[in-house]
């Protein structure tokens, strides 16, 4: 891995920033960055021989570096696929962004969990999204989720009163504010915890930007925690791609009367919990074995091998 300033000027050039937003192309693009292992040799020969050299890049990487050291002095932390901090949980999903953007501090967050759910949620879901937020921030768990209104705003107030890390993952520009009744809230997160976007820094959202959205929450995350979400909730594309991903969820039991509930449940690594120390249980073990899986210990590579 890098922290090739070239190397992230060369990603910005191949997204071609003039396009507005990431489009489908993109993961595929991150995919081809990393088995390449350099973007801007993919910049300079598309074609993958070396005796075909693409003859604007050099004038599209001198563009984008420019780009690249204009959105550093405004603060935003911008994260190639290749750099060493870009987060690596991240990077080991499909839907990868090839460059993220980010304002506040980076951190390991390997004890990283969701807390998403429906943005007009019951007065009950807010106490049970605030309870899990202030628990897990006892407990040395950063709380993730995507600033809307509803079950994300309550996980990240909630992490935040307690003094502990957030992450918002956001479907806008990291430069932008949405809802805009949660600026305060996103500039706290960016002073004192994390916000994400894999979006051009002033990108508007727009109605494909969320299901990225969710996408780049649920690889950042180890878990998923779906606490109130209705049958048409966008929250059922952050539990199905978490499915996807290999990372757990866990459903609250008060959701079964809901048919997508029902159906995810039965999927393997979904659990339902009916109390909040069944949830507790359940994320450490969830915890745990992704640590695991991340630093093994000489025991866990013996019986690997043994295996």
């Amino acid at each position: 891995m890098t922290d090739d300033l070239a190397e992230r000027a060369a990603l910005v050039a191949l997204l071609n920033p003039g396009s507005g937003h990431p489009t489908a192309s993109w993961p595929r693009l991150a995919s081809e960055v990393l088995d390449r292992g350099s973007a801007r040799d993919l910049l300079q020969h598309p074609s993958g021989q070396q005796t075909l050299i693409n003859a604007d890049a050099d004038e599209r990487l001198a563009a984008a570096t420019a780009l690249v050291r204009h959105w550093q002095d405004q603060g935003i932390g911008v994260h190639g696929v290749l750099d060493d901090t870009y987060p690596a949980l991240l990077r080991d999903i499909r839907e990868r962004p090839p460059i993220i953007f980010t304002k506040g501090q980076l951190a390991d967050d390997v004890r990283a969990v969701a807390v998403v759910g429906s943005r007009d949620a019951s007065p009950r879901g807010l106490r049970i999204a605030n309870t899990i937020a202030t628990e897990f921030a006892r407990n040395a768990i950063t709380v993730v989720s995507g600033l809307a209104e509803g079950i994300d705003t309550a996980a990240h107030t909630a992490a935040l009163a307690a003094g502990a890390r957030t992450v918002a993952v956001i479907g806008t520009g990291i430069n932008r504010h949405y809802p805009a009744s949660n600026r305060a809230l996103q500039d706290q997160i960016a002073d004192q915890g994390l916000v994400i976007s894999q979006f051009w820094p002033d990108a508007a959202p727009t109605r494909s930007h969320f299901p990225m959205r969710n996408a780049v929450m649920s690889g950042y995350s180890a878990a998923t925690v779906i606490v109130d979400a209705g049958e048409h909730s966008g929250t059922r594309i952050q539990a199905r791609l978490a499915v996807q991903h290999g990372r757990h969820v866990i459903i609250l039991k008060d959701l079964l009367h809901l048919q997508w509930a029902r159906e995810l449940a039965g999927r393997p690594g979904v659990s339902v919990v009916g109390s909040p120390d069944e949830l507790f249980t359940t994320v450490e073990g969830v915890l745990a074995k992704r640590q695991r899986q991340l630093r093994p210990t000489p025991r866990d590579l013996a019986d690997l091998v043994l295996t």
